[in-house]
């Protein structure tokens, strides 16, 4: 009898790493560890305020090992030792400025309080300018770097966080040597593969973020990117000219690193990739499916032939990359800068001055005030969906734009900005909260509408992430606004399954990972089927919305 093989998807999200170990046969799951991290969680290194959100290399590094063993420990021992393959994916763009032998620079003593030396989040907008500058030149360049990126180039993305890193800070500017993506870093740590030059780069994170493409040779040339700034004079050379993807493998585990982890040098790792892409192939992504991973964010992935894109520009979208999602198709990335944020932006409004008078209170000692706001903030979300899934919405005149946090697509601006409007002395909390979940499915819509325009076919849409399993007011708005139905993947960690299936190309236990999505996929928990009357009803409030967004857009836009 053969022995048993397994396989562990490691998913970095914005708040926390999951390790999910897989019988890389049967796609059974055998234990999972979530880990938040440390620092993050006590703010530190963020100004949201500023629009700064940084992330410590070491809180990577420690939550790898602890969800790792985590998980381990539940399973049996004979686990570990026929761990066979390990993947990641991690949020993007999430860059670091590194030294020569590939280190983050605040893992060195002078840096490590520096959040400049720190990896840069991906809803971190502080290089607004330095975006805008980088459109405005490949505008007038002969080639046009952002062809493959929708065109327009955003603050979340590679070289504008670069370039703004590069500018704000001169003692990090003067030790940096180049730069690695989050999802790069992490393999290449483990297999001690961190030289800059001969890093195994991802395709996913190069083709969608960093203007990388075979057609001009690889990233953007010399001459463009010292013409942006001559502060970015050599990077190009100290970076990289081939990407791979995710069926690649890197490396195996070094023996420090397989004593760190309670595993063996024989475990095979791949390339890493942005969590969305890894989630769609978790999610068992076929040509023409919108896979939606649906949470603090969206990012929406569909996979197209090479015929369906042949001469094809799709505008205003986070890119088009061979092989950026599953290798021998173009992955197409789209998104929204908010979804579930904006939903935890309306509770913290709303909790403030709960919070502020259970603080104040002289009556409660504070173990009673802890549990008193745990048990209201818990609440509180679930009751207004509640609420808001009970009104009539012609009742409600109340219409929201979901800029939050800027938009992401179509047609990407971090200068515009979220906007209610149709507020009146009647108006209630529910009633607000269910015009920010319609607005959440307008934004949707619009990016389903880009696609339609641009000739790509949608058969199906797929959701997953937490909101996806939890929320079925949301899920049904959605499906009313889109008029499509919508599959819900069974598994809450479908990133995390992605991730898997890829490490166990990566080992050999398949050949593609259409292979392995067809062993190891866990199908669907749920459906939700337009209701005429709702699509018909929202067919109507959806061009408001988009009137409002343009109003808003022109009278506010703070771009330059």
């Amino acid at each position: 009898m053969s022995t048993k093989k397994y396989v562990i998807g490691l998913d970095y999200g914005s708040d926390s790493c999951r390790a999910l170990i897989v019988d890389a046969v049967t796609g059974e799951e055998q234990a999972s560890s979530v880990k938040y991290y440390p620092r993050w969680m006590k703010g530190l290194y963020c100004q949201p305020t500023a629009n700064q959100y940084r992330q410590h290399p070491k809180d990577y590094t420690e939550v790898m090992e602890a969800s790792i063993k985590e998980a381990l420990s539940k399973c049996d021992a004979s686990v570990a030792a026929n761990v066979v393959g390990i993947s990641f994916d991690t949020t993007g763009s999430t860059p670091v400025l590194t030294d020569a032998n590939g280190t983050p620079l605040a893992l060195l003593p002078e840096f490590e309080e520096n959040p400049n030396a720190m990896f840069v989040l991906w809803k971190d907008h502080t290089a607004l300018k330095e975006a805008d500058e980088i459109n405005a030149l490949a505008a007038q360049w002969e080639i046009d770097y952002t062809a493959f990126e929708g065109g327009i180039y955003s603050s979340e993305w590679f070289w504008a966080k670069v370039l703004h890193v590069l500018r704000s800070d001169e003692k990090v500017r003067n030790a940096a040597y180049s730069v690695v993506e989050h999802c790069d870093w992490l393999p290449a740590l483990i297999t001690g593969e961190t030289k800059p030059e001969t890093m195994k780069r991802s395709r996913c994170a190069a083709g969608h973020k960093a203007m990388w493409s075979e057609s001009w040779n690889g990233l953007p040339s010399e001459a463009f990117l010292t013409t942006l700034d001559p502060l970015l004079t050599g990077y190009r050379d100290r970076l990289f000219q081939e990407t791979f993807a995710s069926d690649t493998r890197v490396g195996y585990l070094t023996e420090e690193w397989a004593k760190r982890l309670g595993l063996t040098t024989n475990v095979a790792v791949g390339v890493g990739a942005f969590d969305c892409h890894m989630g769609a192939v978790g999610a068992e992504i076929v040509p023409n499916t919108w896979v939606r991973v649906i949470g603090t964010s969206t990012c929406d992935i569909m996979i197209a032939s090479y015929e369906d894109m042949k001469d094809k520009l799709i505008p205003g979208i986070c890119g088009q990359v061979d092989g950026s999602v599953v290798p021998g198709y173009i992955g197409l990335e789209a998104g929204q800068s908010a979804f579930g944020d904006i939903y935890a932006w309306f509770k913290r409004v709303l909790a403030w001055p709960l919070e502020a008078l259970v603080e104040t209170s002289t009556l409660l000692d504070d173990a009673t005030k802890q549990k008193l706001m745990d048990e209201a903030l818990d609440r509180l979300i679930p009751v207004l969906s509640e609420q808001a899934a009970a009104i009539n919405p012609e009742e409600s005149t109340v219409l929201a734009t979901d800029w939050m946090n800027g938009r992401r697509t179509p047609d990407a601006s971090q200068w515009v900005q979220g906007s209610i409007t149709g507020l009146n002395l009647g108006t209630t909390a529910p009633m607000i909260f269910r015009a920010l979940v319609e607005a959440t499915a307008f934004g949707s819509r619009a990016i389903a509408d880009r696609y339609k325009e641009q000739g790509v076919r949608m058969d199906s849409v797929i959701g997953i992430g937490g909101i996806s399993l939890k929320s079925p007011f949301v899920m049904q708005t959605m499906a009313n606004v889109l008029n499509k139905p919508i599959k819900v993947a069974k598994s809450d960690q479908a990133c995390a399954f992605g991730a898997s299936m890829f490490a166990a190309v990566v080992a050999g236990v398949y050949t593609r990972v259409e292979d392995a999505q067809k062993a190891m996929g866990q199908g669907f928990a749920m459906e939700y089927v337009p209701q005429p009357d709702q699509v018909a009803y929202y067919e109507g409030v959806y061009q408001r919305y988009l009137t409002l967004g343009k109003i808003t857009e022109e009278a506010f836009y703070k771009g330059e």
